[in-house]
């Protein structure tokens, strides 16, 4: 190969290798939506952290009653319903 074929190879590959380059940051560095910050401004902003996202609070003293009670209704009325239903005369 001759000197000014070998010269245009070297600068059309320098050149792609350079418009690889500007261009993969672009990609590279583009944010995603969860990387945006919040805008404190807005008035639909919520309040963050843990516990702010349940609609009741675990740190109280009454929580622990209110919760099991909770399950054991939950666990307990199937088997209230089916007792029950066991219990009643059969109708014929």
């Amino acid at each position: 190969m001759s000197l000014p074929l070998r010269c245009s190879i070297a600068k059309m590959f320098s050149r792609a290798v350079t418009r690889a380059a500007t261009q993969a940051p672009s990609v590279v560095a583009r944010r995603g939506f969860h990387a945006t910050r919040s805008q404190m401004s807005s008035p639909f902003h919520y309040p963050e952290g843990p516990r702010s996202n349940i609609p009741f609070n675990p740190k109280s003293k009454v929580f622990p009653f209110i919760f099991w009670g909770f399950m054991g209704a939950g666990f307990g009325i199937p088997f209230g319903i089916a007792a029950w239903k066991q219990s009643k005369a059969p109708e014929a």
